[in-house]
Formats: C-alpha cells, sequence, structure tokens
C-alpha cells in the first residue's frame, strides 16, 4: 500500500495541491485524471518520492518495491536492452554484476565463495535464472523484436527505447507500480497487450493517461484531481464522468429546491414582519432562513474546446484511387503494390505496428512524397486537409498564433480567425503569442484550427491525438464523428478508432494490407486466432 498523509505541495506561493488524503491499496489499478496542469504528473513524482512535499508525507508499506515508468530516453543508451530492463529490479541487477565480478576473478579465494554462495541463494529467491526469459516475454510482448534484445539501447529508436522504459517498470512484479502516459508511442496491439498484463496485475497500479478507453479497461478505481484535491471514485472512467456528473446534478437540484424555500421564507417574513400576530412565526422563519445554507458547487477546472469540421462542398462519388503503390524509405520497403478505393461515406482507420509505413502512405496521398511504382488520384469534387505526426516545419517562424492561422484563412478578417482560435481554448492575448514557443498540445490544437477553416471534405490524420489532453481528445472524437466527409486516419486511441472508423486498412509487416469494411473492435476479434497463430509460431520458433 502507499498513501499520501495531509500531502501539500507549493510552486512558489500556489498550492498545488493542499491538505490530501489519499490510500492505494493492493489488488487495485488506480487511474490518475485532471486537466493539463492540475499537477497528475507532479502527484506521482511526490508519490515516487522524486519531488518532496511542502507539508505531509507518503508511507510505504515496509518491504514494498515501487517500479515508475522513466521518462528520459536516452538515460540508458550506454547499456543493453536486456541490461536496462532487468534494471527494473535494482537489487536483482546488482546481484548479476557482483556475482559475474566475482567469478571473473582470476585468484578466486574462499571469502569470494562464501560471497557467491550468498548471491547465489539470494538469486534463486529472487527468481533469477528466469529473468532474461521474463524479460524477453516483456519485450516481445510490447513489440521490441527478440533479434534487438542484446542491442545497444542508444541502437533504437524513440518509439523502441518507450517500450524498453516501460518493460523496465514492469520488471520483476513490482509491489507498487507509476506509469505515466504509458500509451504514448504504443502502438495498438502494444496497448492491447499492456492491458491484459495489467489487469491480471495483482499489485497496485496507479496510472496516468489520455486513453479513455485503457482506462476503462484497466483500472478499478479513478482518482480525480480537480482545484488541488483527489476525490477517489470506485469505478473506470466512464463510470467517474457518469458519478461526477451525477453529483453535479444532485447538488444543483439540491440548491435549487433551497432557493425556493428561501424565497418562500423571504416573502413570508417580508408580508407578516410588522403582524403583531404573525410576528412569532416570522421571528422563526428568519432563524429558519438563517441556517439554511447553498452548496458552493464550484466549476471544473476542465476546459473542452469545440471541434467541428465543415465541409464547403459536398463531395462526389469518386473520391480516391489507389493503385499499385510501393515505397523503400532507407534501402526497407513499407509500402509493396498497396492499391484499394475510397468511397465516399468511408471513414477509414490505418492500423498496423508499423508507424513509418502509415506516415508514408499519407506523405504520398497528399503530395510531400512521390511514389516508387505506382499511382494515386483524388476525385475532382474533393479538397484535402492534412495532420502531420510531426508537425515541427510549420512553427518554425515567427508568426503569430492569429497571423499564422489568418494565412490559411479563405476569409481575411481577424475577427473571423479570432472565431476559430476561441473554439481551441486561445482566447484573449493568446492570438499574440508566437507559435515557435507553442506547447505540444498548443500546436496540436493550433493544427486542428487549419484544419477546420479549411472547408475540406477530406481529411488526413496522423496521430492527431498525441499531446492533447482528455478534454480535448474527447472534443476531437466528437468532431471526427460528426464530419460529413471522408476520413484517412491513424490513431493510438483505441475509443477513436472504434467510435470513428467504419472501415479498416492493416498495414502489414511487410508492406502489404489487409482491408476490410468493419468496426475496430469487429476486426480485432475476427482475427484474434491468426494474431495467436503467429505469435505462436515465431515463440516456437525462437525456442526451436
Amino acid at each position: 500500500m502507499i498513501s499520501a498523509n495531509n500531502v501539500t505541495y507549493r510552486v512558489g506561493k500556489k498550492a498545488l495541491f493542499e491538505d490530501v488524503n489519499i490510500k492505494f491499496t493492493e489488488g487495485n489499478c488506480y487511474g490518475l485524471i485532471g486537466a493539463n496542469g492540475a499537477g497528475k504528473s507532479t502527484f506521482l513524482k511526490i508519490l515516487s518520492g522524486a519531488l518532496e512535499t511542502t507539508n505531509g508525507d507518503i508511507a510505504i508499506t515496509p518491504g514494498q518495491r515501487l517500479s515508475v515508468l522513466e521518462q528520459d530516453h536516452f538515460k540508458y543508451d550506454g547499456y543493453p536492452v536486456m541490461d536496462t530492463v532487468i534494471m527494473g529490479n535494482e537489487r536483482l541487477y546488482q546481484i548479476m554484476k557482483e556475482k559475474d565480478a566475482i567469478y571473473a576473478k582470476e585468484d578466486f579465494s574462499d571469502e569470494d565463495g562464501i560471497r557467491a554462495s550468498e548471491l547465489e541463494a539470494e538469486f534463486a529467491e529472487m527468481d533469477g535464472w528466469d529473468a532474461e526469459s521474463n524479460a524477453a516475454m516483456l519485450l516481445n510482448g510490447l513489440g521490441i523484436d527478440t533479434g534487438l534484445h542484446y542491442n545497444m539501447m542508444s541502437d533504437l529508436n524513440g518509439n523502441e527505447k518507450v517500450k524498453v522504459l516501460l518493460a523496465k517498470a514492469l520488471f520483476g512484479n513490482p509491489d507498487i507500480l507509476l506509469l505515466d502516459e504509458p500509451t504514448n508511442h504504443l502502438d495498438l496491439d502494444a496497448i492491447a497487450w499492456l492491458e491484459e498484463f495489467l489487469i491480471n496485475f495483482e499489485n497496485t497500479v496507479i496510472v496516468v493517461s489520455h486513453d479513455r478507453y485503457f482506462l476503462n479497461k484497466v483500472c478499478t478505481h479513478t482518482a480525480d484531481i480537480d482545484y488541488g484535491k483527489i476525490q477517489l471514485y470506485a469505478g473506470n472512467y466512464d463510470f467517474w464522468y457518469e458519478s461526477s456528473q451525477l453529483i453535479i446534478k444532485q447538488r444543483k437540484e439540491a440548491n435549487k429546491k433551497k432557493e425556493e424555500q428561501i424565497k418562500e421564507l423571504q416573502e413570508f417574513i417580508s408580508r407578516f414582519s410588522a403582524n403583531a400576530s404573525k410576528s412569532k412565526q416570522a421571528t422563526s422563519r428568519k432563524r429558519a432562513l438563517e441556517k439554511i445554507e447553498l452548496d458552493d458547487i464550484k466549476p471544473s477546472s476542465r476546459k473542452y474546446p469545440y471541434i467541428d469540421f465543415r465541409p464547403e462542398r459536398e463531395i462526389g462519388n469518386e473520391v480516391l484511387t489507389v493503385e499499385g503503390i510501393s515505397k523503400s524509405i532507407n534501402g526497407e520497403k513499407v509500402l509493396d503494390n498497396v492499391s484499394f478505393i475510397v468511397g465516399h461515406d468511408d471513414k477509414i482507420a490505418f492500423v498496423g505496428g508499423n508507424e513509418l509505413a502509415k506516415t508514408t502512405l499519407f506523405k504520398i496521398l497528399t503530395g510531400e512524397l512521390e511514389p516508387d511504382e505506382g499511382t494515386y488520384k483524388w476525385g475532382v469534387t474533393t479538397s484535402q486537409a492534412y495532420f502531420p505526426k510531426d508537425n515541427t516545419a510549420e512553427f518554425d517562424n515567427d508568426y503569430t498564433i492569429s497571423d499564422w492561422l489568418m494565412g490559411y484563412s479563405p476569409v481575411k478578417d481577424i475577427t473571423y480567425v479570432r472565431g476559430f482560435l476561441g473554439r481551441m481554448l486561445f482566447a484573449g492575448d493568446d492570438g499574440v503569442k508566437k507559435v515557435k514557443v507553442l506547447s505540444g498540445g498548443e500546436k496540436v490544437r493550433c493544427l486542428l484550427s487549419k484544419m477546420m477553416i479549411s472547408g475540406a471534405n477530406c481529411l488526413i490524420f496522423d496521430e492527431p491525438t498525441n499531446h492533447l489532453d482528455m478534454e480535448a481528445i474527447t472534443a476531437l472524437n466528437e468532431g471526427m464523428i460528426r464530419f460529413k466527409g471522408v476520413e484517412l486516419f491513424s490513431c493510438h486511441d483505441h475509443q477513436v478508432v472504434q467510435t470513428t472508423a467504419n472501415r479498416i486498412i492493416e498495414i502489414l509487416p511487410d508492406g502489404t494490407i489487409i482491408d476490410k469494411i468493419t468496426t475496430y473492435d469487429e476486426y480485432l476479434e475476427s482475427d484474434e486466432m491468426a494474431r495467436k497463430r503467429t505469435v505462436y509460431t515465431s515463440t516456437a520458433t525462437e525456442e526451436d
């Protein structure tokens, strides 16, 4: 168990948390939620001991081991992947290194033998003989190829490093597991694997995530941070949302009844306070009036943008035809003879573990890249708006937000442009901020403003939920569902894919595709046995 006891944490004079009391117990998974800036990551750092409280303390059951998902992707570049994962159990890793050092000695003494014997006993007790196979299981589950397990961390790309650090956090069955955005940069298959791992995990988990489906799947409890307080709810994210809305509704209804009662009492007092025969009743009602207190209902600190994509022109029957597209990047074929036809009602989710393949296809369809082979053709009634995964080039300039968006607006009117910015929570002086200093989430909101103002009838999204908070993801999800046009998109948010897509195209590791008219959940169910057979076959081959 881990608990916060009267915890206050101040940044300068501002209290980010004040008098927080909460317990996280064994066998439960807690989703820590709250608006951007509410302090979710800060609270995890306080629990882990990385930050000291201003007042109060954190208590952990004696002897329990706490594990944290680290965020520094370059910290272990000097170590092999396998070593990095096993470091998740620091004591076990120390024993392994000390054993190796002793056995490497040329002048092996009696004292060395005694010490080696002690270490071997502790090593066996900690399941050390299975350490590498357990680490390999975690790496394989998260999509790290077996051939990379003994490479140096510096050889891996950014997404692979994230997965290794996650495997490190999960390794060795920790008693308390703190995960800050564990689904970031994971493909949908890796997220599904992590969901099953956490569902079967028997100890304490505290997780911060913007993925609503993930929180619904794994969480037994929800801890909501709002206005420096943490309210604990039994149940997953959807249960929290329904419960919190019900509580607010009940308080408003109670206040309404109190206001009606106050009005009746005030009217009676006003009518009869000067009447001698009614003076006692009037005095009694004055006392009753003084006792009535309205509940203080604070509005949530959460803010929801309004995302509404409205096509200026209705799309025709001929939308997009892709024929035999192939493309190699750095000598690796990521697309191989890809062909498909897009209809005017299609909302297609592109899935699969090869992120580069999806991004490459979108860049080809938007004219940023030329295919090595094959062709594509957009219909004459179509207009496209593109959300790139890497938006660095978009904001490498000295424009203000207003001027930046004005450059893409068909109506050159500052009031018109600010209307779109206002929907995306850029209010007042925000419009004069330079785009180059914006946060990741602010840049995403700018790009979504650009797509809204374009009036395009074909939208292409490459991982649009990265850097967005839960409220913005919810607003984007609703906007994508409402949109009366064609959508081609890749997204790691399961709920966005499930509720938006009516067609799934999976890009396989060899660059070919599977194309099905279905929802995402139906696609996973239909393909589940095939996936299991693939995993079983590859595992059996490795063991042989």
